[in-house]
């Protein structure tokens, strides 16, 4: 009775674009802070990425979610894996995203998430920033020149024009190659960094690296800057942290155990207190972005399951309307 539709990589990019994807961020952002939007905290499962058994290397997150403004819900089975992955040439990301019937529950869709998961997290960024920044002009600076990279100019050079980007990455390679992919993207100058604290020199700063190491130092960002560091660790040093006029979340429960404030989180340093909003209060007008232009601002849109819902529902109604995939009839 119930066919499912199923959906490749390949499938999925061609019924989407950026601005499709800029639109329904900005559209769940705002379903968040009005409340229609329902996302629990995410569930991880360390495959190795930090634990010492099992040694994948990897972890998988299990994100669902409820989009009001579509009526639809989901979740998104995904993460990333070093190790034997990177070794087979493989991407870092892996994910499937599965849409179902908010009603009755059966399922309507299952498709790549990897590709909606780049494209999302770039539109975040944006949409904060849409938000979080008056100007039309930016000077971005760029840690990390792969795909999460090139998403992220993409997303944002949909909304601002970007006067200049200076890209940081540890593999020199990796920043020619974004140079190159993106110069037709930046309307501006594409600067490659010679060093971390070249590149931290911007206007809105964004880290989206498998880092470790606390390498975005308090003293590199000026007044006025806004940081987002992306990655699944901290990326900057707590003085920073600690210091920022304003603290500016996605999704409070997750990203106070994972990514930038997990480390002082767990110390007891920062709790919800030290939170003043999340992008959604400020997207649906509850409380306001930046108020004086010097004000350093720490934003961490560090990815939730509704987003890839949202995105997903819209690819899989222009799926409906081209008769775009396969079916499987489950039950």
């Amino acid at each position: 009775m119930f066919k499912t539709r199923l959906l490749s990589q390949e499938e999925v990019k061609s019924l989407i674009t950026m601005k499709d994807v800029l639109e329904a961020v900005e559209k769940t952002f705002k379903g968040m802070g009005e409340g229609t939007v329902i996302n629990p905290t995410k569930v991880g499962l360390d495959l190795g990425e930090t634990a010492s058994y099992p040694p994948y290397e990897g972890f998988m997150n299990a994100m669902p979610a409820y989009v009001g403004w579509l009526d639809s819900a989901g979740i998104k089975w995904a993460g990333g894996f070093l190790g034997e992955r990177r070794r087979m040439g493989l991407p870092y990301i892996t994910s499937l995203i599965l849409l179902i019937d908010p009603k009755i529950g059966n399922f309507r869709a299952v498709m790549d998430g990897a590709y909606i998961t780049n494209m999302r997290t770039g539109a975040q960024t944006a949409i904060a920033l849409k938000y979080l920044y008056s100007k039309k002009n930016l000077r971005l600076g760029l840690f990390g020149a792969g795909m999460q990279g090139h998403t992220q100019t993409m997303a944002i050079s949909e909304i601002f024009h970007i006067d200049e980007v200076r890209v940081y990455d540890i593999n020199p390679d990796a920043s020619k190659k974004y140079a190159e992919d993106m110069k037709n993207k930046v309307q501006g100058d594409i600067v490659i960094a010679s060093s971390p604290e070249e590149a931290a020199d911007a206007d809105v700063v964004v880290c989206v690296t498998q880092s470790k190491d606390k390498f975005v130092k308090d003293k590199w960002l000026k007044p006025g800057t806004i940081l987002f560091p992306m990655g699944s660790y901290q990326e900057c040093e707590d003085e920073f942290i600690l210091n920022a006029d304003k603290i500016i979340v996605d999704h409070i429960g997750q990203c106070l155990h994972r990514g930038a404030l997990k480390g002082l989180s767990e110390a007891g340093k920062i709790t919800e207190k030290n939170i003043y909003a999340t992008i959604g209060e400020i997207v649906a007008g509850k409380k306001l972005g930046r108020e004086r232009e010097e004000e350093r601002i720490l934003c961490i849109p560090i990815g939730t399951g509704a987003m890839d819902v949202a995105v997903a529902t819209i690819a899989l109604q222009r799926a409906e309307e081209k008769e775009i995939g396969g079916f499987y009839e489950f039950v």
